[in-house]
């Protein structure tokens, strides 16, 4: 038995303070500040404090996705708790979405059974062929990972290349370009043959009262420790050091009017989203190859 379904199955979106990132892409709506001393340091001791806390919660079966407001792979404390939480029996999974532009020596000190890397490709940063050799370089040594981008009418060229470029075997997704990018059908058809769920991203689902797993076997957790059902509901449910997390964990209705961003609707139950994804790297966005 995996994840979801196992007993004390816990999937666990970690934010912390950090606000900057290495890249300026215009369309990206995460911070491009650059690096500020006080934030970084009380980002590390964060970090610090979390980690420390899924080293004692073994009675958890755990899944971590780290979701910086930023590019976190960059510092080293985010290397250091990816090696150390890829290396605890209780924890299933521990990703992080990055650029993929920090160096990636540490995975050599890590379980790559249990560690992947959610990367995004930002071609205003990076070109195509040093990228997808990375990717590639990345894949053969065994990282488990996701490949995406943001996808536009005007970048359908890029996304095609890229899916073309890169090992068959690493699964690839889409972001469709918000608010208000309309795809016309032959780019739309285009970029659905690169990812079917494309299709989810191309509507806003509307929520309010409908069942979601948020808050029910995942939650959001920030650098205060502070639960959330998710990124998106600012109500606080507890404190991950302070309160009984089994006692604030529970079903619950969506109080938003819509969601459009993957690691909120892909909990709304209806959608099915979670069922094309490998249980061991839903949380990744791994996908569960075309044939199984």
């Amino acid at each position: 038995m995996t994840w979801p379904d196992a007993p004390g199955a816990l999937g666990i979106l970690w934010r912390g303070p950090l606000d900057s990132c290495n890249y300026a892409c215009a369309y990206c709506p995460f911070a491009k500040r650059p690096p500020a001393r006080r934030v970084l340091d009380a980002d590390r001791a964060a970090l610090e404090r979390f980690v420390g806390w899924v080293r004692s919660a073994a009675t958890w079966r755990l899944q971590i996705l780290f979701t910086p407001y930023g590019e976190g792979l960059i510092w080293p404390w985010y290397r250091a708790a990816l090696v150390e939480l890829s290396h605890l029996a209780h924890v299933q999974l521990v990703a992080i979405q990055s650029n993929g532009s920090a160096p990636m020596a540490f995975l050599d000190e890590a379980d790559r059974a249990r560690l992947a890397l959610w990367i995004s490709w930002h071609p205003s940063e990076i070109a195509r062929v040093p990228f997808v050799a990375k990717i590639a370089a990345l894949h053969a040594a065994g990282t488990r990972l996701s490949v995406g981008m943001v996808a536009a009418p005007s970048r359908v060229d890029d996304a095609e290349a890229l899916r073309r470029e890169l090992p068959a075997e690493v699964p690839m997704w889409l972001n469709a370009e918000k608010p208000g990018v309309r795809f016309g059908a032959a780019d739309r058809a285009r970029l659905l043959a690169i990812d079917p769920a494309f299709e989810l991203e191309l509507r806003r689902h509307p929520t309010r009262g409908r069942p979601c797993r948020t808050g029910e076997d995942v939650i959001s957790v920030d650098g205060e420790g502070a639960i959330r059902r998710c990124h998106f509901v600012d109500e606080v449910l507890g404190n991950l050091y302070r309160d009984d997390l089994a006692a604030l964990l529970g079903p619950r209705a969506c109080p938003r009017a819509t969601c459009d961003c993957w690691i909120g609707y892909a909990h709304l139950p209806d959608l099915d989203v979670r069922r094309a994804y490998a249980a061991d790297g839903f949380l990744a966005r791994i996908a569960r190859p075309a044939d199984r």
